[in-house]
């Protein structure tokens, strides 16, 4: 779904099937000489639960699923990928076709449903990698475990030592029931055993939790009090959206899946800047959805994000929109006299209002 080749290579993957140009993309990545990426402007660095990030910009989690890509990924200059949504189980995921391009909105709709290899292809390759880059792994449940709390811990245990850090993710609308785990039972009873796993691991790595953007205030409250009494590491401010804003103008708009790009960017702010207020600076916030430039990009940071996190945006746009938005970044930075910290959260207050 994404075409991470330039240019020219974007445009014509753009004429496949999303799925099939992702595919493909993916091959094309594989067969890339593993590189470093050019460093970055030093006003760029940032520091999010014990880990240093030579720029906030991530690589959201939906590309490559099963962690075959990460060390190219990172070569194109993000500060950190995520790999995933991995489950313990192989599964195929929804029928065919799956995922669609809304051009005239810069978006895109899927409905995968945690297609992945599960977690022992994904391992073997995490664990073989040198000790370079952030990385961060993203677990879910398979859409027939009995025990879905069980596969999330299951997680947890297999990649202890491979995963940078983990993600959390209960927020998928294309598995059946999943978004139930977000209700403060059932996510103080996930948080509670997985707290359990992380503490027999030799070593804490940091947990973060990914949320949906389709929640009342009510239920967002519910969520960061158990969050917070979890004391876990860090929120994803939002997974995809179910809902269909009434600008869209795609023939596709009805397709059945997870709404992200342009038309999210209004809603993720909002969310990320209520749940800013209310973590009340317990823990950091990745700001992810709809971002498609520097602008969106520093607004994140504006509603509340220490770390950013894009996707979507780099099937219109390929690989050039990485070092524009942190060139972006540094401008607008170096223009205000600001360090990176100093602009985190501070229109939350606004935005949080939509």
């Amino acid at each position: 779904m994404i075409e991470i080749l330039g240019a020219a290579a974007t445009a014509l993957l753009r004429r496949l099937d999303a799925e099939d140009a992702h595919r493909l993309t993916i091959g094309a990545l594989r067969l890339l000489p593993k590189g470093a990426p050019a460093p970055d402007d030093p006003r760029l660095a940032t520091k999010a639960f014990g880990l240093d990030f030579p720029n906030p910009l991530g690589l959201a989690a939906g590309f490559d699923k099963n962690a075959q890509v990460f060390d190219a990924t990172l070569a194109l200059g993000f500060g950190f990928v995520e790999v995933g949504t991995l489950t313990p189980l192989p599964q195929p995921g929804n029928a065919r076709p799956r995922a669609f391009r809304l051009n005239e909105d810069r978006a895109v709709i899927n409905r995968y449903g945690f297609n992945n290899d599960g977690h022992a292809p994904a391992l073997r390759r995490l664990a073989a990698r040198p000790p370079r880059g952030i990385v961060g792994v993203n677990v879910g449940a398979n859409k027939n475990a009995a025990d879905r709390i069980e596969d999330y811990v299951a997680g947890v245990r297999a990649f202890k030592d491979a995963a940078d850090y983990f993600t959390i993710n209960v927020s998928s609308p294309n598995t059946p029931g999943l978004r139930d785990l977000q209700e403060p039972q059932a996510l103080n009873q996930l948080l509670a055993r997985l707290n359990e796993a992380r503490a027999r691991a030799p070593s804490r790595r940091p947990m973060l939790l990914k949320i949906a953007p389709d929640l009342t205030l009510a239920q967002l409250d519910g969520i960061v009090r158990v969050a917070r009494e979890a004391r876990i590491d860090g929120m994803i401010v939002a997974n995809t959206t179910i809902t269909r804003p009434g600008s869209l103008r795609s023939k596709l708009a009805g397709e059945a899946g997870g709404l992200s790009g342009e038309p999210l960017f209004a809603l993720s702010t909002q969310r990320l800047a209520q749940v800013f207020l209310r973590v009340e600076g317990q823990f950091p916030l990745i700001g992810v959805g709809g971002i498609d430039g520097p602008q969106a990009a520093f607004a994140k940071l504006e509603a509340g994000a220490t770390l950013l996190q894009l996707y979507s945006a780099l099937v219109y746009e390929g690989p050039a929109l990485i070092a524009r938005i942190k060139a972006g970044l540094v401008a607008r930075l170096a223009g205000e006299n600001r360090p990176l910290d100093a602009v985190i959260g501070r229109n939350a207050q606004y935005l949080a209002q939509g």
